[in-house]
């Protein structure tokens, strides 16, 4: 069986297109999200003063007496929000449109459940910068990457989260926070309390390299276990995609290099400590992604320079992947 079975030309369209538009209303909620949630002029005792509204109940702050600079500060601050709720609804129909196309062409889905956290991760601009999307569902990803359906297990009832900013969040409680404003049933794992779990028993894992686990912020939560293995999947470049969930939205993914996120899968298929359950699904996703790699993402070179740089740890894993391959196609580097 072939490594990746190629999309046909009119899937590859769809997925550009979904690209395009997803980006035009994320960027538009990523600035809706930033802005205060509303700016009001409130009389108090006789006086007016330009208050800025922090929920629904009208709980706020003021920003000052009223005066002609706050009008102006209130005008634009409305004239912004208007633009900004039009190009965000203007662009959701064609976006719905792109995702409902996406489901009938029969492209690879996403769960249903790892939907929501990814646009919310998304939303607060996090995504790539502070969280990557590791496990089974980076493998969607990884077939866009390769333009084509890599033949490999991609079935999970859990999503995995890795930990990668470089620069302390001391005092912040990102994760958390938007885990709860996805769903506020999530509570942490008493157990593993590296693990969250909503109240229809989804887990969400949070997972961290030893040289970023202090860039976490001390009360924030999950609390991941630091683990050398997870250096890997920093390095490299990593893979940036939208694709289609169950319910017919979309959800963007940034996942690890797609070379090392399959050496970790064929590290961890070794491992005795491993769930012997999830070993031979590790080994099979991880062999048949370096073979989507050396097929189709010429882009992501497997020669000898990024075999020297591989860790002792991963390189008899190269080795008998280079040894057991089939004979593929040669991509034409």
């Amino acid at each position: 069986m072939a490594a990746v079975l190629p999309f046909s030309d009119e899937q590859a369209r769809l997925l550009v297109n979904l690209r395009q538009r997803y980006e035009v209303w994320m960027a538009a909620e990523q600035t809706l999200s930033v802005m205060p949630y509303d700016l009001r002029r409130k009389l108090i005792n006789g006086n007016y003063y330009l208050y800025e509204i922090f929920d629904r109940n009208g709980n706020g702050k003021s920003l000052g007496r009223w005066t002609d600079s706050a009008a102006e500060q209130l005008n634009g601050y409305r004239e912004a929000k208007a633009l900004e709720k039009e190009r965000r609804d203007g662009s959701r129909a064609l976006l719905d449109e792109s995702a409902r196309l996406y489901r009938a062409l029969r492209l690879p889905l996403l769960s249903s459940d790892a939907g929501p956290i990814l646009r919310e991760t998304d939303r607060r601009q996090l995504l790539g910068s502070h969280l990557f999307v590791v496990g089974t569902n980076a493998m969607l990803a990884y077939s866009v990457e390769a333009n084509g359906i890599i033949v490999a297990p991609d079935e999970t009832e859990d999503f995995d989260l890795a930990w990668v900013s470089e620069t302390p969040d001391d005092g912040e409680r990102r994760v958390w926070d938007l885990l709860k404003a996805v769903d506020p049933t999530f509570t942490i794992n008493s157990e593993r309390d590296f693990q969250a779990r909503n109240a229809k028993a989804y887990e969400v894992e949070l997972l961290v390299a030893p040289s970023r686990a202090t860039t976490l912020g001390p009360t924030d939560r999950p609390r991941p276990i630091p683990l050398p293995e997870q250096e890997w999947l920093l390095l490299g470049r990593p893979v940036d995609q939208v694709v289609g969930c169950r319910d017919g939205s979309p959800a963007r993914i940034v996942a690890p290099d797609p070379r090392w996120f399959a050496l970790h899968k064929l590290w961890m298929a070794a491992q005795s400590k491993r769930n012997p359950l999830k070993r031979p699904k590790d080994r099979k996703q991880g062999l048949a992604l370096l073979d989507a790699i050396a097929t189709a993402m010429p882009h992501y070179r497997l020669d000898t320079e990024f075999e020297r740089a591989l860790p002792d740890e991963l390189k008899s894993h190269f080795s008998q992947w280079q040894d057991g391959r089939p004979t593929l196609p040669k991509p034409e580097w």
